[in-house]
């Protein structure tokens, strides 16, 4: 009986786990995040999204010179890897951004203005401004934490 469920437990296929880790860093005039992808397999297709509407101070995409946005504002552009992503107008909360070709390791990185709307220096949004976003992926989720920095853990690999 012991070599059956030995063979078996050989021959099943086993998950492995990967994370996906989203950092934000306030810069002037751009804000940058960047998306790291730590797993063991490569996958063809990750759809993410960054929702900023969650976050209490009242975070938004400042892309234009006109609407919700203050001052200074900046397109999204992307400065490492490529990606495609929704419509980013001035004043969105929620950014899909889809990864194709995925590949352990990989990491990509963005550039746009993030301003908030509750506080008198609406055009600096730290970290911890950032803390209660959340990012999606995979069917997971998980919260931007003070450091700006969230992790949801993908259970999509096969090995």
């Amino acid at each position: 009986m012991r070599p059956i469920l030995v063979a078996l437990a050989v021959l099943a296929p086993s998950f492995a786990l990967a994370d996906l880790t989203v950092s934000f860093r306030d810069g002037a005039p751009k804000d940058r995040f960047t998306l790291s992808y730590d797993g063991a397999c490569a996958l063809d297709r990750l759809d993410v999204q960054i929702d900023l509407g969650a976050a209490p101070a009242g975070l938004i995409f400042d892309t234009t010179s006109a609407g919700a946005g203050v001052q200074v504002f900046q397109p999204l552009e992307w400065v490492s890897g490529t990606a495609s992503t929704s419509d980013v107008t001035d004043g969105d909360t929620l950014l899909s951004v889809s990864l194709d070709d995925v590949t352990p390791g990989a990491s990509w990185a963005f550039t746009v203005d993030i301003d908030d709307t509750t506080s008198t220096r609406q055009i600096t949004v730290d970290g911890s401004e950032m803390a209660g976003a959340m990012l999606r992926a995979d069917g997971q989720s998980a919260a931007f934490d003070a450091s700006g920095v969230a992790t949801v853990r993908l259970a999509n690999c096969l090995s």
